[in-house]
């Protein structure tokens, strides 16, 4: 009994231990997702003034073209203009798919892997029409021990990332679009709802033709442009398309974090409880063994008295 009692207190002191530190790591993942959420809000205005812009710039060159009879997509001479806007038929799809490289975020990985195997199986009937492109650790392992279409990998995104990482991935990611290594760009990812809420989104970041031209039809800003227009939008369109990937980089982390603390939190519940239930169970023990111990007093004090009466 006295065995049992040591072990069911070394389990106590072994269980707080780890409440502990899922406790702080809880903490922890408050304190990021309170950051990215605000970095998050300051995107926003970003993007929000970097696609009117675009979407002006742009629309004027449409309108243009479209009065001269024109391709209404070929917005400009300039080739990487023509990549990033002009639709060209699908040979095959990309898929940049952003998980986790580290677990304790609860479900938040395999939700993605769950979705984008069944998009695969849905939208395609072989390997040859589409490719794998991982930020995070658990999705290219996982595509590679599958030896699923992995044509490139990025592990190590900060917890709170900066436009300096993401733009190292968008100038990979648009050189393979560039070079027809696939020919339209998925982003794939857990959209942040809120703490206790994610969903997985799907969005086509390439080419860029979700511009809406009625956006900025009644807008009474002109635009004076030095260089020409032409040469302002080859700019800017590639910072366009990295807000949109850095808007979802910044989404997906604000999710892992909100994963991570719901998962340590209901770690360290679980902690307690099994605390509670081992104190409970210690302490009937104890009261076991001090019972046993007056039974045996009791009993030895009436032999005793039996012997010498």
């Amino acid at each position: 009994m006295a065995e049992s009692l040591i072990s069911i207190k070394r389990r106590i002191a072994s269980t707080k231990s780890t409440g502990k530190i899922t406790q702080a790591m809880q903490m922890v993942s408050g304190a990021k997702l309170n950051q990215v959420e605000q970095r998050s809000v300051n995107y926003q205005i970003y993007a929000n003034k970097i696609r009117e812009i675009v979407t002006h710039l742009a629309a004027a060159q449409l309108l243009h073209l479209a009065n001269e009879n024109k391709c209404e997509t070929a917005v400009s001479d300039d080739i990487t203009i023509n990549d990033l806007l002009q639709q060209r038929p699908v040979k095959k799809t990309g898929y940049l798919v952003i998980t986790s490289d580290r677990g304790l975020v609860g479900s938040y990985n395999s939700t993605v892997i769950r979705a984008m195997t069944q998009m695969i199986a849905e939208e395609h009937k072989s390997d040859d029409e589409y490719v794998f492109m991982a930020i995070g650790g658990k999705g290219a392992d996982f595509f590679k021990s599958r030896g699923m279409n992995l044509a490139y990998e990025y592990r190590g995104v900060s917890d709170i990332p900066t436009f300096d990482e993401v733009r190292k991935i968008v100038k990979t990611v648009v050189q393979m679009y560039d070079s027809e290594v696939f020919d339209e760009l998925y982003v794939c990812y857990n959209h942040h709802v809120n703490t206790l809420t994610s969903e997985f989104r799907a969005e086509k970041m390439l080419p860029i033709n979700d511009l809406d031209v009625a956006e900025v039809a009644d807008s009474p800003v002109e635009y004076i442009t030095d260089p020409s227009k032409d040469e302002v939008l080859d700019r800017i369109l590639p910072q366009y398309a990295e807000s949109l990937i850095y808007g979802a980089i910044i989404d997906a982390k604000a999710a892992e974090h909100a994963a991570s603390m719901t998962a340590m939190k209901a770690a360290t519940d679980n902690a307690d409880n099994l605390v509670s239930d081992l104190t409970l169970q210690y302490n009937r023990a104890r009261q076991a063994a001090i019972t046993t111990e007056i039974s045996e007093i009791v009993g030895g004090a009436n032999a005793l008295q039996q012997s010498e009466s």
